[in-house]
C-alpha cells in the first residue's frame, strides 16, 4: 500500500512540474504570438475608431507611441521631423536658441546658448516650459516642442514657464532669429595670468579653437573652463578636449546592451597641451559632452570642479532609418556613456568638488556708496555735467580680451574659482 501511494505521489509531483512548465512557457508569448497581438490592435483601430484614420497615420502613431516610452532621447522621426534634424545638424536655423530635455517628464531648458534671442529674453538654466504659444508641453515629445520653437527669423513666440523661486508662471516673449554659435571664448583675468575659456557647446572645431588660444597666450600660470549652460556636442570633441590636459587613462567609457563591449577611449600624452591648474565650471545646464569633459577632468584629479551640480544626460543617441529611401528614421538611445572611475552620468549628472551657488559676491554693506577720495572730485564733475546737460561721455564696452575686477563681482562662482585657483597655483610652485 505504501509502494503504491509513493508511486502515485511521484507521477502526481511529474505532473504539478509539467503543468508548471507549460505556464511558464504561456507566460512568455512568441514572436509570432506577440506580433499578431500588434498587428490586430492596430487591424482594429482601423475598422472600429470613430474616426476615419488610414492605415499609415496608425503606423505612425503606434512607432511614435513605442519610442517615447522607451526614454526621453528616444524618438520617431517622420519625413518632417527628419528634414528639421537635419537643418538643425548642417548649421544655420530659425530658433530660440536654446536646449531642452525631459527631467521627470517635464519639458526642461538645459541651457540657453549664449548671444541667443533666449539668451537675452532671460531664459535660464531649469526653467520648466508649461506651454509655447497655447499649446501645453503636458505629454509633448521633444522633437514636437523643437518643431513648435523653430520657425522664420523675426517670428516671435511666448513661453510659458516655471522658475524656481518665482510665486507664478512668467511669460517669455523671444523673437526668431538664425542662429550662429560660437563655441569658443577666451579672456585674460585682469591683473593675473590665469586665462579664462569659455565653451558655450562642442561643435567641431572646438579642440581646434581652445588649442590655438591656450598656444597664443604666454606666461599662464592657471586656466578655468567655464562649461556653465553647455548642453554638449560631438563625443569626439569632448574626447580631445579632454586629452588636451590628461596625460594617459581613460576618458569615457561606452557600454551598449551587450554589457561585455566595451568600447573605451584613452587620453594620450603627445596630445597634452599645458599641466597648469585647472578649475572648471559647472552647473545645471551642464550636460551630454560637458560632463564627460568635467568627470573625466575630476576622476583624473586633473582638475577642481565648482558650481552646481549638473543636468544628467549621459545616453547616446543613434538615428537610424526606417525606410528605404531614408525620409523616415528612428532616434534611439544605443549606449550610456561611464566616467574613467565607473560611474554613470545618465540621470545623476556630477556633482562639484565645491558647491558655489549663482549670483553676485556679497560685498561690504554700502560699499558701492563709498568713494576714494582721489574719485571724488571725478565724480561731483559727472553729477554736475548731467545736472548742466553736458553731453555724457560713451559708455566703455566690457574688454574683449581682459574679465575686469567689476565683472568679476557680478560672478560669485567665477570669482570663488579664481581664488581657488590661486591657491592651487601656490601650492604647486611650494612643491617645486
Amino acid at each position: 500500500m505504501n509502494k503504491t501511494l509513493s508511486i502515485i505521489i511521484f507521477i502526481s509531483m511529474i505532473l504539478v512540474q509539467i503543468s508548471f512548465a507549460k505556464d511558464a512557457k504561456k507566460k512568455t508569448p512568441t514572436r509570432f504570438e506577440s506580433l499578431s497581438k500588434l498587428t490586430q490592435v492596430i487591424g482594429t483601430v482601423e475598422k472600429y475608431y470613430v474616426d476615419d484614420i488610414k492605415l499609415d497615420e496608425i503606423v505612425n502613431k503606434t512607432l511614435k507611441g513605442l519610442m517615447q516610452e522607451l526614454d526621453a532621447h528616444s524618438s520617431f522621426l517622420d519625413k518632417k521631423s527628419s528634414k528639421e534634424m537635419k537643418i538643425q545638424t548642417t548649421g544655420e536655423f530659425g530658433g530660440l536658441g536654446i536646449t531642452i530635455g525631459l527631467r521627470k517628464g517635464a519639458l526642461t531648458i538645459i541651457s540657453p546658448i549664449d548671444d541667443t534671442p533666449a539668451f537675452h529674453a532671460g531664459v535660464k538654466a531649469s526653467d520648466i516650459i508649461l506651454k509655447i504659444n497655447d499649446f501645453s508641453t503636458l505629454n509633448m515629445t521633444l522633437d514636437e516642442a523643437v518643431s513648435l520653437m523653430r520657425g522664420k527669423p523675426k517670428t516671435s513666440l511666448i513661453l510659458t514657464i516655471i522658475r524656481k523661486g518665482e510665486v507664478n508662471p512668467l511669460k517669455i516673449k523671444i523673437v526668431r532669429d538664425i542662429i550662429k554659435i560660437k563655441s569658443v571664448f577666451a579672456k585674460k583675468i585682469e591683473d593675473t595670468n590665469l586665462l579664462y575659456l569659455r565653451i558655450s557647446s562642442f561643435d567641431n572645431k572646438v579642440v581646434r579653437s581652445l588649442k590655438k588660444e591656450i598656444k597664443n597666450r604666454s606666461n599662464i600660470s592657471g586656466l578655468i573652463l567655464d562649461l556653465r549652460n553647455n548642453p554638449g556636442g560631438l563625443l569626439s570633441q569632448a574626447i580631445g578636449v579632454s586629452d588636451l590636459f590628461i596625460d594617459k587613462g581613460v576618458i569615457v567609457s561606452q557600454k551598449g546592451r551587450d554589457v561585455l563591449k566595451e568600447e573605451k577611449f584613452y587620453a594620450k600624452k603627445i596630445n597634452t597641451i599645458t599641466h597648469v591648474p585647472i578649475v572648471v565650471l559647472i552647473n545645471t545646464g551642464s550636460a551630454s559632452a560637458s560632463e564627460i569633459v568635467s568627470g573625466a577632468l575630476q576622476d583624473h584629479k586633473r582638475a577642481i570642479l565648482i558650481g552646481e551640480q549638473t543636468f544628467g544626460k549621459g545616453s547616446v543617441q543613434a538615428v537610424l532609418p526606417i525606410t528605404k529611401d531614408k525620409s523616415e528614421s528612428i532616434k534611439i538611445t544605443i549606449a550610456k556613456y561611464y566616467l574613467p572611475s565607473g560611474r554613470t552620468i545618465q540621470a545623476k549628472g556630477i556633482i562639484p568638488d565645491v558647491i558655489v551657488y549663482s549670483g553676485k559676491v556679497i560685498s561690504e554693506i554700502n560699499s558701492e556708496f563709498k568713494i576714494k577720495e582721489a574719485d571724488l572730485k571725478k565724480h561731483l564733475k559727472v553729477e554736475l555735467d548731467k545736472d548742466n546737460g553736458i553731453k555724457k561721455s560713451k559708455i566703455i564696452p566690457k574688454s574683449k580680451k581682459n574679465i575686469s575686477k567689476k565683472e568679476i563681482l557680478q560672478d560669485n562662482q567665477l570669482n570663488t574659482a579664481i581664488g581657488i585657483l590661486q591657491s592651487l597655483i601656490i601650492i604647486n610652485n611650494k612643491g617645486k
